[in-house]
């Protein structure tokens, strides 16, 4: 946990992020049919979904830690990494939304890949409605843990792999190829991986202020 309380990985994910913003827009793309200067997107909508699920990660470990130890510092670190990713997940859900528009013509068009992230997003909407639901610390924590623990697996099998199962117009999906096979190219991963690292650690840098203040709370609570 000291590593949270450490400033030179927050500098970075800042550094990190202007670059890839800044360098997002000015650096040429491949000209491809259809997606044009939407390509772009790449280095905003991807990222998005590695913070996501770096926080989720870190939360089913810590749900997991939960169960094994009963300390209340692991409930709220599971649920703040949560409420981190449901945010990454909204934005991931957004700019995705804005690209389809511009290259498949609607915000929303059933695909696959779009249908299953919204389940899946609503998968942990409901584990924060559960939260809410139980009043009493400590079933609350285990419950919502043990929750937590089936939610993960259950997301990533909508999002990574039924997807790929049935057709798709999703790069990467049903047959459809995705971006790094066939251009994205070497400029492009030089802003593209990069990105990956900085809001992945912007992420948890948000979960980590969120948790400080949740102790802080209930810290507080509990001398009352």
């Amino acid at each position: 946990m000291k590593f949270i309380y450490q400033w030179w990985w927050k500098v970075l994910a800042v550094v990190v992020i202007l670059y890839t913003l800044i360098a997002g827009l000015l650096i040429n793309v491949p000209r491809l049919p259809i997606v044009h200067e939407t390509i772009r997107n790449t280095y905003y909508h991807v990222p998005m979904w590695m913070a996501m699920f770096t926080v989720f990660t870190i939360s089913v470990i810590y749900s997991i830690k939960y169960l094994g130890s009963s300390n209340p510092k692991h409930d709220l670190i599971a649920v703040e990494c949560v409420n981190v990713g449901v945010f990454f997940f909204i934005l991931g859900l957004v700019t995705g939304m804005i690209w389809a528009k511009y290259t498949w013509g609607e915000y929303w068009s059933n695909d696959p890949k779009q249908n299953s992230a919204a389940i899946a997003f609503l998968l942990y909407c409901a584990y924060l409605v559960l939260r809410n639901a139980i009043d009493e610390e400590q079933k609350r924590a285990k419950i919502s843990a043990i929750y937590n623990i089936f939610a993960f697996p259950v997301m990533i099998v909508l999002i990574m792999v039924l997807p790929r199962m049935t057709d798709s117009l999703h790069p990467g999906n049903g047959g459809n190829p995705a971006f790094g096979k066939l251009d994205l190219d070497s400029k492009m991963r030089m802003i593209l991986y990069p990105a990956f690292i900085a809001w992945s650690l912007f992420a948890v840098w948000i979960a980590t202020l969120r948790y400080r203040i949740r102790l802080i709370e209930y810290k507080q609570n509990s001398l009352d």
